[in-house]
């Protein structure tokens, strides 16, 4: 598949009513918030706050009100309830969340997460029977269950009372249960239907707290909850807006002090400083952190360090998951490597990057597929192929709802859910082949009239010797960036390249000199280090502005995105 330049866009120049509105706020802000939306100075100031949306009170959601009522009920009679999440970060953020949150009035609860490997995704039968025969009174699951109908029947027919909440796409039908609080299900009205599962588990301990908090044993301030869901919510990739953004920068306050002792020795262990913990951090550093004990072994590893207030025990924890994530990080390049040669062994144009094989780890698949379809900008699913079924996980384009294709293969598939970015799914081996030639005819269908190479945004383009430190502080008052609340990303035209050079482990990383203006930049490439052997004397620029530190010490310099020889078109 050859290789081209990436495009670039760049936003509309800001309206004169935008303008004026905003002329309180430097012009490459102004630029920024025309670009986010925020037109007018109020909504302008509702942003850069971060305020809650109106309407968002948790006993908006539909299911919520039945939900507290029987877990009340459950409080009254001191029945023993299972917290059911899942293995990534987002579930078992949701777990710890909800299992502090009933821990508190007494009762017993235990969180119940499932073996990737040996249960796979979501509610089972086998594990609701080992619950009910355990004497679980009721179940409440976080982060899955929404497509579980089979499941949800048969907790029914043995008498375990269920709750669902989840933030999955539901199928046409949906499951019978006590409550199920997720707000994509038909006929709910609550405005934001971007949250993450422990953003929903949030808004439940929220409500519960609200009807029931004159029954706590232990106090509990829901402030204490927001590092959770702010560590879910980031780790989940669901987008940064509205509530979320809201949540997540409450959440950042609450871990850079912290009080909880697993998260802190995770941070520790990343060679983090708590105090400065951002959003980019918990999405590179801490989420994959978490992450990886469900990748490769047991997510209960990830659930218990959360959950623990023991300093030996959080130490020993993190330890353990730094390990796996760096193993994790391995067994991901060698399946990316494999992954790629087989999608494309047939087929370098395939408009749709199937790879599945004996040996891929059904915990990494996902990481694989991210990467090949980040790289090739086409969906991308990679599988792990076991003696009588294959388990895919897949990640897609804009141009490409990877849900609402797998919609259209349900009766080939044993089990299936996700987002329109990024879904998995079970096949029987059988059905294989029908399900790859189906799914790539739909990729034809819907792709092959499109341009495919990567669309890239920026936000304005400016001369680099207009850049200012004091920029900075502005760029701060849009934080927390991240999925669906971009940095801001700026070009720059015909700049020189006085030095180029490759760094980091295995040279991946390109190391850049540039000079506008007699002004001197210095800039890095993350992940661009083969640039260096073509590297042109000018070039086209995009990036964000930061501060660097390093060694104690702190420097200005530009994180590149992108780069090409001056006056390639865009």
């Amino acid at each position: 598949m050859a290789q081209r330049y990436k495009r670039w866009q760049i936003g509309s120049r800001l309206s004169l009513e935008a303008e004026r509105a905003l002329q309180n706020y430097p012009p490459l802000l102004r630029q920024i918030l025309f670009n986010r939306g925020f037109v007018t100075n109020e909504l302008a100031y509702q942003y850069i706050a971060a305020a809650l949306p109106d309407g968002t009170q948790g006993k908006r959601l539909a299911g919520i009100a039945q939900a507290v009522e029987r877990i009340s009920w459950a409080l009254r009679r001191g029945e023993q309830i299972i917290v059911y999440g899942d293995y990534d970060a987002d579930g078992v953020t949701a777990s710890a969340l909800l299992v502090q949150t009933l821990g508190r009035f007494g009762v017993q609860v235990r969180g119940y997460i499932p073996n990737r490997f040996d249960e796979g995704y979501g509610l089972n039968k086998d594990a609701l029977h080992q619950l009910k025969d355990e004497e679980a009174g009721l179940v409440i699951t976080v982060d899955c269950g929404v497509r579980s109908i089979e499941e949800a029947e048969y907790a029914r027919s043995i008498g375990l009372d269920l709750i669902i909440t989840d933030h999955h796409h539901p199928g046409a039908e949906l499951p019978d249960c006590v409550a199920l609080v997720n707000p994509k299900q038909p006929k709910d009205d609550y405005p934001d239907k971007d949250l993450a599962g422990v953003g929903l588990a949030f808004k439940l301990a929220s409500a519960l707290l609200e009807d029931c908090g004159q029954h706590l044993t232990e106090q509990l301030e829901l402030s204490e909850l927001l590092d959770l869901v702010a560590v879910g919510t980031v780790a989940d990739l669901t987008p940064l807006k509205g509530e979320n953004r809201a949540l997540v920068r409450a959440g950042l306050q609450s871990i850079r002090n912290p009080r909880r002792q697993g998260l802190l020795s995770l941070i520790g262990t990343a060679g983090l400083r708590p105090d400065r913990i951002t959003a980019s951090q918990i999405a590179f550093a801490i989420g994959p952190r978490l992450n990886a004990a469900g990748r490769l072994d047991s997510a209960l590893a990830a659930f218990q360090l959360l959950t623990t207030q023991d300093v030996v025990e959080a130490g020993q924890i993190a330890q353990q998951l730094e390990i796996q994530n760096r193993e994790r990080q391995q067994i991901t390049r060698e399946i990316q490597a494999a992954a790629e040669r087989i999608a494309l062994e047939k087929d370098t144009d395939a408009l749709l990057l199937f790879a599945a094989h004996e040996e891929f780890n059904a915990g990494v698949v996902g990481l694989a597929a991210s990467r090949l379809c980040d790289h090739y900008h086409r969906p991308a699913i990679v599988a792990s192929k076991g003696p009588t079924h294959t388990r895919g996980s897949c990640r897609s384009i804009t141009e490409f709802h990877i849900t609402a294709a797998l919609d259209q293969c349900s009766d080939l598939l044993e089990r299936y859910g996700g987002h329109a970015a990024a879904a998995g799914f079970t096949v029987s081996n059988e059905n294989l082949p029908m399900l790859i030639e189906r799914l790539g005819a739909l990729a034809i269908e819907q792709l092959a009239d499109k341009d495919l190479r990567p669309v890239l945004v920026a936000d304005v383009e400016v001369p680099l010797r207009e850049l200012r430190p004091d920029l900075l502080e502005y760029l701060e008052w849009l934080q927390p960036t991240g999925y669906g609340n971009p940095e801001p990303y700026f070009v720059s035209r015909d700049v020189q390249v006085k030095n180029s050079r490759q760094v980091g482990k295995e040279n991946s990383h390109l190391k850049l000199t540039l000079i506008e203006g007699g002004i001197i930049h210095d800039a890095i490439a993350f992940g661009q280090g083969q640039r260096h052997e073509e590297m042109p004397g000018r070039v086209d620029i995009m990036y964000t502005y930061e501060k660097n530190e390093f060694n104690g010490r702190e420097s200005l310099q530009l994180r590149i995105r992108d780069l090409k020889p001056a006056g390639t078109p865009d």
